[in-house]
C-alpha cells in the first residue's frame, strides 16, 4: 500500500500526510507485512517513532522479516532496536515485536543480531531478557547462528547466559557442528570445555567430525 510504500523509501512528509488523510497505520500485506516493519527495514527511526506515535502495532507479525524488531535488528539499528523495546514492547511475550517473537528466516531477533555479528544488539536483546535458547529459524537456536559465523566474542556471551551447548535443531543439527563447518579452532575449543558432544548425531553433515573432515 502507498503508506508501506513511502515508509520504506523514507518519504516523512508523505508519511504524515497519507496519516492525516485516514491511512490504516496497521495495514497487513506486502513486502514488510505492514508499514512499521518497512521504516525498521530500511532504518528510517524518525518514521518508526511517526508510526508508533500514530497507534502502529509493535507487535504485527509477518512481512519479509518478521517482525519489525527482527528487521532492526538484521539491518543493525542498535537506535530503532532500543526505541521499539522503550516503546512498550513485551520481551517475554511469546510473538510480535519483543525479544522472543519467532518467525522470519532467523527465527528471532536475538538469532539475527548473531548471524549479523552485533554484539551491541546481542548484548542489549539480552539485557532485556531474550531468550537464549529460543529455537527456530535456518540455525535452529542463536548459538549455533554465532558458531557458524565464527564469532567468538558472541558465543562466549550467549554461553555466560545460559546456553544449551548441545542443543539441537537447525541445519548443522547443533553450534559443534556448524563451527567445524565454519573452521573456528577457537570456538571448537570453548565449545568442548563446556561440554559439547563430541559424538552428537544429525545435522547437514551428520557429526561434527564428518563435517571438520
Amino acid at each position: 500500500n502507498a503508506l508501506q510504500a513511502a515508509a520504506a523509501n523514507g518519504h516523512k512528509a508523505i508519511v504524515k500526510l497519507l496519516l492525516e488523510k485516514g491511512a490504516n497505520v496497521n495495514a497487513l500485506g506486502g513486502e514488510y507485512g505492514n508499514a512499521l516493519q518497512a521504516a525498521a527495514a530500511n532504518k528510517h527511526e524518525a518514521i518508526v517513532n511517526i508510526l508508533l506515535k500514530k497507534g502502529a502495532n509493535i507487535n504485527a507479525l509477518g512481512g519479509k522479516y518478521g517482525n519489525a524488531l527482527q528487521a532492526a535488528a538484521i539491518m543493525r539499528n542498535e537506535p530503532i532496536v532500543k526505541l521499539l523495546l522503550e516503546k512498550g514492547a513485551n520481551v517475554n511475550a511469546q510473538g510480535g515485536a519483543n525479544v522472543n517473537a519467532q518467525g522470519g528466516q532467523y527465527g528471532n531477533a536475538l538469532q539475527a543480531a548473531a548471524i549479523m555479528k552485533n554484539e551491541a544488539i546481542v548484548k542489549l536483546l539480552l539485557e532485556k531478557g531474550a531468550n537464549v535458547n529460543a529455537q527456530g529459524g535456518q540455525y535452529g537456536n542463536t548459538l549455533q547462528a554465532a558458531a557458524i559465523m565464527g564469532n567468538e566474542v558472541i558465543v562466549n556471551l550467549l554461553l555466560e547466559k545460559g546456553a544449551n551447548v548441545n542443543a539441537q535443531g537447525g541445519l548443522y543439527h547443533n553450534a559443534l557442528q556448524a563451527v567445524a563447518v565454519q573452521g573456528n579452532e577457537a570456538i571448537v575449543n570453548l565449545l568442548l570445555e563446556q561440554g559439547a558432544n563430541v559424538n552428537a548425531q544429525g545435522g547437514f553433515y551428520g557429526s561434527a567430525l564428518q563435517a571438520a573432515a
